[in-house]
């Protein structure tokens, strides 16, 4: 058994949001990294300099503290200080604390890739476990005892397994993640390489339905925008909502090209040119057919993705 002591805000839903995870055997809500013996939740608001956090004790060989820390970045805003949500206070920081010195590599390692991600430094504090002290019992387990409370955090995010295309993108290992998708998407969705022309599955193919980031399943075009660029790469004219991707400036190769990737993964997918057809904008996303998994609409409510058939309604 291991432990780890997760600030995320309101620990209401942090605790919530946690206990859905096989694995994870037992959490509690308390308050860490403050001044002063024993605060109670009056003394933690009145500025104690506590956070009010989660301690997770979990089963590694069934949950890893890498798993555990991709979904606490699901739930969290990492830039944000003294804050999340409608929650305002230094008691509302965010932070990774750790009682076992071996964790610390597993921990950077995930908060550098955050901030690769955001392209910006993280507001997340990151130190050993000081002055840990449990909350008083009517914050345990608060929103199994009033489920009507408020929290920060969505309650679709409480039952994953039941949330509409819940992103699962919190990989045991890079080596697990290579192993999950194939080698060809591995490299084209973490390390910018690209497929062959004419060579990748979806090129020619226009079957009804969704394409899928492959690392996270998270929905980014549909066939109804595909067409037939000529180019050797599946080609889009928009992706399915304007926040499903984002863009970045790509200057490889001797060339400047805007990129795009996916939004919650952060995969790349190809980019985005200005020679698409002139009645649908005048774009066309040149997307790497390793990057996408194509959801069948037939399949897309047993797949998790029966609101996207509005789609070709």
């Amino acid at each position: 058994m291991k432990t780890i002591y997760l600030a995320g805000g309101c620990f209401w839903g942090l605790q919530k949001f946690f206990d859905q995870f096989e694995g994870v055997a037992a959490t509690e809500t308390g308050y860490a990294n403050g001044t002063g013996e024993k605060p109670s939740y009056e003394d933690v608001c009145r500025g104690s300099g506590h956070a009010e956090a989660v301690r997770i004790d979990y089963e590694p060989d069934k949950i890893s503290l890498l798993k555990l820390l991709g979904y606490f970045f699901m739930v969290i805003d990492p830039l944000s200080v003294n804050r999340q949500g409608n929650d305002i206070g230094v008691q509302y920081r965010t932070g990774i604390y750790y009682t076992d010195a071996q964790d610390l590599p597993v921990i950077e390692e995930v908060c550098r890739a955050q901030e690769k991600k955001l392209g910006n430094s993280l507001a997340v504090e990151i130190r050993p476990l000081e002055n840990y002290f449990p909350a008083e019992e009517y914050h345990q387990k608060y929103l199994d005892k009033n489920p009507g409370g408020y929290c920060h955090i969505p309650s679709k995010y409480f039952d994953l397994t039941k949330c509409d295309n819940a992103p699962d993108f919190a990989w045991d290992s890079e080596d697990d993640l290579r192993k999950q998708i194939g080698d060809l998407a591995y490299e084209v969705t973490r390390n910018a390489a690209t497929e062959p022309a004419f060579t990748g599955e979806y090129d020619d193919f226009f079957e009804k339905g969704i394409y899928v980031d492959v690392v996270s399943g998270e929905v980014l075009f549909s066939s109804l925008d595909k067409f037939n660029s000529g180019c050797g790469w599946p080609a889009f004219t928009k992706p399915v909502t304007d926040t499903a991707v984002t863009e970045h400036t790509d200057t490889s190769h001797g060339m400047i090209r805007t990129e795009v990737r996916s939004r919650i993964a952060d995969s790349h997918l190809g980019h985005v040119f200005p020679d698409g057809p002139e009645e649908t904008g005048g774009l066309r996303y040149c997307i790497n057919s390793a990057a996408l998994k194509f959801i069948a609409y037939d399949d897309m409510e047993n797949e998790g993705y029966g609101k996207y058939k509005e789609l070709f309604r």
